[in-house]
């Protein structure tokens, strides 16, 4: 049975599906069967792509989010799904807050794959507008995860 994975970050239209397409085609790369998808603690976006300039930003190193659309997390997904991963550590507050008592699901932060890189959350490109960065930053923290599955 494949491991499953949902990547969960403030409006699901920048980090956290960057973070599902990247480990979909890294994990696809390493020969990795995973059950993969994303989703945001708020209800802003729900329905909508990511956002247009992570598209871009992603597309010119590989990855199509354009198939993508935000939800947000659902009392369910703590129950069907291995591992939630947060991208920052207010996402990962928020989960908890959310998480059903008995769920199976391991709450966990994503740049806890990277500790190497020495911050505590993936940078919001939507704010800061480096979404080369933050690839950067979601690059090397699903290499981490990778490495440990």
């Amino acid at each position: 049975m494949a491991q499953s994975i949902l990547f969960v970050c403030l409006g699901n239209i920048c980090r956290s599906p960057s973070a599902e397409g990247v480990v979909r085609q890294m994990a696809a790369a390493r020969g990795l069967e995973l059950t993969l998808d994303s989703a945001g603690t708020g209800p802003w976006h729900v329905g909508e792509p990511p956002y247009a300039p992570m598209q871009t930003a992603a597309k010119a190193r590989g990855y199509d989010l354009s198939a993508q659309r935000a939800r947000r997390v659902t009392p369910a997904d703590f129950s069907r799904f291995d591992r939630i991963v947060a991208m920052d550590s207010g996402n990962l507050a928020d989960l908890r807050r959310m998480q059903p008592k008995g769920s199976r699901a391991a709450l966990e932060l994503f740049t806890d794959f990277a500790p190497d890189l020495g911050i505590a959350g993936v940078p919001d490109p939507y704010y800061t507008r480096d979404f080369d960065g933050t690839l950067d930053v979601v690059e090397t923290c699903a290499a981490g995860l990778l490495d440990q599955l």
